[in-house]
């Protein structure tokens, strides 16, 4: 019996330490959030990841993705929701604040969302997929449509047709799944796909679009509770009501990300890293321009890796930069504006596809090619007026310079000149205190000449 109740209590003192730090945990558990503010991109997506495995290892009860966004790029939008399909925590998209949006790529993240909810005075909807399949403007303003309209396909549909017809196609194949495996309306959905059409939060919530309209975060979490969601395959009812919130700020690594992966600040970087290494180089030692340089093209190179680029619109921008920097050291025009026209053709092409926040600005590319231009013409024009008008070095730099002579015997003696005491020999006559002038220099010798003599010479 002794060792039956040792046994018992020992029972009971393991199941106290193990139960009681879960049951603190449970009464510990939060709803995190974070907020998606701008264009979908690259930045976006770190910035969900890392949300969602804070809210894994912390064990939170949900995830709010509070959304304001125009839209974004197709790869980035397909990274987010495929995240959030496979995330262990509950996800709750929410539009807010009052006067957001959730367009275009943001339609279909809140579709993928387990709940789905708006603030009042927000609207979501226009996920028409031109950014999707539509391919950069060419300067000028005028769009490049893919193949020609008397062109066909295969079935005998004009080939520009067909191509926007398989992406459509595949947008709405994707948004109609998403409205099945949430159970939302998937008819709207096509309707924004193929309609642009958009929503209200009063109107999404009557299609049935999304679950409910939330003003703040308080009630979203209240509307929220007791509802069964379908989580990584597993049925959960959520447990939101009086939840604390924490909102998840981006570190400074994703705020440089949304920075930098703007393809306007990558070609900036760009273009300031090839000159920093290319000033390094022509002035060895200045260290400066070389580090920064080196910091700027390693950004922008990896700025444009994560976007989705065509590598021919890359290679016309570095052959045009190259055509400059030749340019500056051997002046012809010709490549200098070769270079110009290959840069602004690439930067038409760096783009395989464009979204909101993710486009070409000519009033930021057309300016730096200019000044990169207007660079290498500047330094081509000192470069060509050196070559024309060498400058005198060594005997060269001596000849004609006046000198004094300081002590003098049997035609030669020392001289002084430029502040400096020489050795000298002349073919005539002179003594100390006379003018006289170099005319030639071997050996560290001075030949001097008088100088009113070379002054007679000059007048005959």
């Amino acid at each position: 019996m002794t060792f039956a109740r040792v046994a018992l209590l020992a029972a009971a003192f393991v199941a106290a330490a193990v139960v009681s730090p879960f049951s603190s945990a449970g009464s510990e558990r939060v709803a995190l959030s974070v907020a998606i503010d701008g264009a979908i991109g690259p930045a976006s997506t770190r910035q969900l990841e890392e949300a969602l495995d804070v809210a894994a290892r912390r064990d939170a009860s949900v995830l709010i993705l509070q959304l304001d966004t125009p839209g974004g790029l197709v790869t980035s939008m397909r990274e987010m929701i495929a995240d959030i399909l496979a995330s262990p925590v509950p996800v709750i998209g929410y539009v807010a604040p009052a006067g957001g949006h959730a367009a275009s790529a943001g339609t279909y993240i809140l579709y993928a969302t387990h709940i789905a909810a708006m603030a009042p005075g927000t609207n979501l909807g226009a996920a028409t997929p031109v950014e999707m399949g539509g391919l950069p403007s060419l300067p000028g303003g005028e769009k490049d449509n893919g193949p020609a309209k008397d062109e066909k396909d295969a079935t005998g549909r004009p080939a520009g047709d067909a191509m926007m017809a398989k992406v459509t196609n595949d947008a709405v194949a994707l948004i109609r799944s998403l409205a099945e495996l949430r159970g939302r309306n998937g008819d709207w959905g096509e309707k924004a796909v193929r309609e642009a059409a958009s929503l209200s939060a009063n109107a999404a919530l009557q299609e049935h679009v999304i679950d409910f309209v939330a003003h703040d975060t308080t009630e979203l979490l209240q509307l929220a509770d007791g509802r069964t969601v379908d989580v990584a395959g597993k049925k959960e009812v959520l447990a939101t009501k009086g939840l604390p919130v924490e909102t998840l700020e981006p570190g400074w690594f994703i705020q440089l990300l949304a920075i930098i992966t703007d393809p306007n600040t990558a070609i900036i970087l760009m273009l300031v890293g090839v000159y920093g290494i290319i000033f390094e180089f022509t002035s060895p030692g200045a260290v400066a321009p070389g580090v920064i340089g080196t910091i700027c093209l390693v950004l922008g190179l990896y700025a444009l890796n994560l976007l989705p680029i065509n590598y021919t619109g890359l290679a016309l921008m570095l052959l045009g930069i190259a055509f400059l920097v030749v340019e500056a050291f051997n002046p012809t025009v010709v490549l200098g504006l070769g270079g110009v026209a290959a840069f602004l053709f690439g930067a038409a092409m760096l783009l395989r596809v464009e979204g909101p926040g993710f486009a070409m600005s000519w009033a930021i590319i057309g300016p730096a090619a200019a000044l990169t231009l207007g660079l290498a013409l500047l330094t081509g024009t000192y470069v060509w007026a050196a070559r024309r008008n060498p400058p005198r070095v060594g005997g060269e730099a001596m000849r004609g310079l006046p000198a004094e002579i300081l002590d003098w015997q049997g035609g030669e003696g020392h001289v002084l000149a430029q502040g400096e005491r020489w050795r000298a020999k002349a073919d005539e006559p002179v003594a100390p205190g006379d003018s006289v002038e170099v005319t030639d220099v071997s050996d560290l010798v001075l030949t001097v000449r008088r100088r009113d003599a070379a002054r007679n010479g000059a007048k005959q």
